[in-house]
């Protein structure tokens, strides 16, 4: 189920280009920058997050102020008695998101029930095949022979996983999800509610959380492996050392020191979620939207999609070939089309990729 809302920011008048008509030397080379600028305001960005998390631990509001807007699912789909549902839901809301003339897309995908049950044995499953679907959905699309000329993009981009404040160490389920899904999608994991730590026992509990999260051989967003050159190693790394997050949300605006802020109203004091010695949220909102999106979206395309993307080609060709002559067909493809992509060499050089499932 998928609502849409608006938000606009408006932005500062529109600057007049600079000229070289001077410059003897000039060719304007430089002015590729400028076109592809302009031709992504005018296609807009496309942006998907997943929120996973138990109950309580504030995920609609830590969405809501990421982008300070009502764009979580409870916000658009208010609910008075939201009963805890007996089986995980994937429920997702689109949000068309302006500001300063730049347009995005925004889906905030919820999946009530995660982690509230008794027995939550695979409960990761139901996340894992709608993220396959997607990617799934996506490949349909992508080798249809008269295909859009701009793919609808639903691939889950991020995944936030909130971790409970417990201040001891990550529990099996916790483990069991991060090291299956962080194979198939980009997760960032945050300790929730972190205001209900001291300062030493969040400093503790995340250096325990890195510390096992290296022994289960988990690859967290900036995964080290994809660092493109030594000075994305260094601002990465500096990332990595931070992971995970320990954030507070809230959407209630006070006033201190005659700023507004958004903050939490305690009997000691007004806790800033944006002050980085209150909590480190301004980090979490650097990483996802100010400095590393496209490349949260470049790691999707290039790495998690293109993994599953030959895994299918790889089986689709497996299956053809041991078949007699019959023109059999996919999706309302010739049974010759997958191979003939194979063909390209792509599915070689990634064979040994694979998604689990």
């Amino acid at each position: 189920m998928s609502e849409s809302a608006k938000v606009h920011h408006p932005g500062p008048p529109v600057k007049a280009e600079k000229t070289h008509g001077s410059d003897f030397s000039y060719v304007g080379i430089d002015a590729i920058l400028e076109q592809m600028r302009r031709k992504a305001m005018k296609q807009g960005f496309e942006f998907n997050i997943m929120i996973v998390g138990q109950s309580g631990l504030g995920k609609s509001t830590l969405m809501n102020t990421l982008f300070k807007s009502k764009v979580s699912r409870k916000s658009v789909q208010p609910s008075p008695e939201e009963r805890i549902p007996k089986t995980i839901e994937i429920k997702s809301v689109s949000h068309d998101v302006e500001e300063k003339g730049v347009r995005m897309k925004l889906t905030v995908i919820d999946t009530p029930g995660f982690g509230d049950q008794i027995n939550n044995e695979n409960c990761w499953q139901p996340i894992m095949k709608f993220i396959n679907d997607q990617y799934e959905a996506y490949l349909q699309e992508e080798i249809n022979i008269n295909r859009k000329k701009r793919i609808p993009d639903s691939r889950v981009h991020c995944c936030i996983y909130f971790i409970p404040p417990t201040g001891h160490c990550l529990r099996p389920l916790d483990v069991e999800f991060m090291r299956r899904l962080s194979k198939v999608v980009n997760i960032v994991p945050v300790i929730a509610k972190a205001d209900t730590l001291t300062l030493e026992e969040r400093d503790d509990f995340k250096q325990t959380i890195r510390e096992e999260l290296r022994a289960n051989g988990i690859d967290v967003y900036p995964q080290k492996e994809f660092d493109e050159d030594a000075e994305d190693r260094i601002i990465n790394d500096k990332i990595r050392e931070m992971i995970p997050f320990a954030v507070v949300g809230s959407d209630q605006e006070y006033q201190v020191n005659g700023k507004r802020i958004l903050g939490r109203k305690t009997k000691w004091g007004t806790i800033e979620v944006e002050n980085i010695a209150h909590c480190e949220f301004a980090y979490l909102r650097d990483l996802l939207i100010r400095t590393h999106m496209q490349n949260i979206k470049d790691i999707t395309g290039s790495i998690h999609y293109e993994t599953y993307r030959v895994r299918r080609l790889n089986e689709s060709n497996g299956h053809f070939t041991s078949l007699p002559a019959v023109e059999p067909k996919t999706n309302g493809l010739p049974a010759e089309q997958p191979a003939a992509l194979q063909a390209n060499g792509v599915a070689a050089q990634h064979g040994a990729l694979s998604h689990e499932m």
